[in-house]
C-alpha cells in the first residue's frame, strides 16, 4: 500500500510540474524568438539509508526545441532575424554573452544598441555604439550602416557589424534567465561570415498552441488517476485496519 500511495503521490507532484512547463511554452505562444521547453518523465530509484525498493516519478526538462519559427515582416528597420542557420550575439546581464535569433533592436540615450529587453547587441568589438544618425540600416552579414544627420541621403557610413555566430547547437542550452547560453565549459564561437539576417522581420516563436493544449489535457487526466491511486490506498488501508481490529 505504501508504495502505490508513494507512487501516486509522486507521479501528481511532477505531472504538476510538467503541467507549468507547458503552459509557460502556451503563454510565450507570441513571443518573438522563444523557444519551446521540451518536457519528459521516468521513473527514478530512491536509494537512501534503506534498500533502494522505492522508485518515484521524475518530470525533467531534457533540452530545448531549436526549431527555427515562422518569419513575420514588420517593416522596420532595426527589426531583424537570422535567415537560416546562426544567431546573433547579446551581452547577458552577467557580462557573458547569450544568443538570440531575433531581435527587435532600439538606440538608447547613450547610443548603445539594444534589443527590445535592455540587452546590449554585440559587434566585432563588443557592445555596438551608434552616432546620431537619421538613418539606420542592416545589411544581410550584419554590417550596420548609418546616415549622419545633416548628411546627404547617399552618404552612408559604416558603423560596426553585428556579431553572428554559427555554433553546434547540442553545445546550447537555455539558462534560467531565459536566454540562450553555450554549455558550461564550451568556449564562446567565432563569428561566422556566412550567417544572414533579413532586416524588416522578425522570428515567431516555434510554440505549437494546438500542441501545448493537447499535452496539458494528457498531463491534467493522468493527474486526475494519481488522485484516484491514492483515495484508493487510503480505502485499502482503512479496509485493512479494520480487519486487523477483529483479530
Amino acid at each position: 500500500m505504501d508504495k502505490m500511495l508513494y507512487v501516486s503521490m509522486t507521479g501528481a507532484s511532477q505531472n504538476a510540474a510538467a503541467m507549468r512547463a507547458h503552459a509557460n511554452n502556451l503563454a510565450n505562444v507570441s513571443t518573438s524568438g522563444f523557444r519551446r521547453d521540451l518536457e519528459q518523465s521516468r521513473s527514478m530509484q530512491v536509494f537512501g539509508d534503506s534498500f533502494p525498493s522505492r522508485v518515484y516519478a521524475m518530470s525533467e526538462r531534457p533540452g530545448t526545441d531549436f526549431t527555427p519559427g515562422p518569419l513575420v515582416e514588420t517593416g522596420r528597420d532595426l527589426d531583424v532575424a537570422v535567415q537560416g542557420n546562426g544567431w546573433i550575439a547579446v551581452q547577458a546581464p552577467d557580462g557573458s554573452e547569450a544568443y538570440e535569433r531575433t531581435a527587435s533592436m532600439q538606440v538608447d540615450a547613450l547610443g548603445i544598441l539594444r534589443t527590445g529587453n535592455g540587452t546590449p547587441v554585440l559587434g566585432d568589438g563588443g557592445p555596438v555604439a551608434v552616432p546620431p544618425a537619421s538613418k539606420i540600416e542592416i545589411g544581410e552579414d550584419g554590417t550596420l550602416s548609418i546616415r549622419a544627420e545633416g548628411q546627404a541621403a547617399s552618404v552612408i557610413a559604416v558603423v560596426d557589424r553585428l556579431r553572428l555566430v554559427n555554433p553546434d547547437q547540442t553545445q546550447m542550452e537555455k539558462g534560467l534567465d531565459g536566454m540562450i547560453h553555450m554549455k558550461a565549459g564550451q568556449p564562446a564561437p567565432e563569428a561566422d561570415a556566412s550567417v544572414r539576417v533579413v532586416s524588416g522581420f522578425v522570428e515567431g516563436s516555434n510554440v505549437s498552441a494546438v500542441e501545448e493544449m493537447t499535452s496539458i489535457l494528457a498531463l491534467s487526466r493522468q493527474f486526475e488517476l494519481h488522485i484516484k491511486m491514492m483515495r484508493t490506498a487510503e480505502e485499502d488501508a482503512s479496509a485493512m485496519g479494520d480487519i486487523l481490529k477483529f483479530n
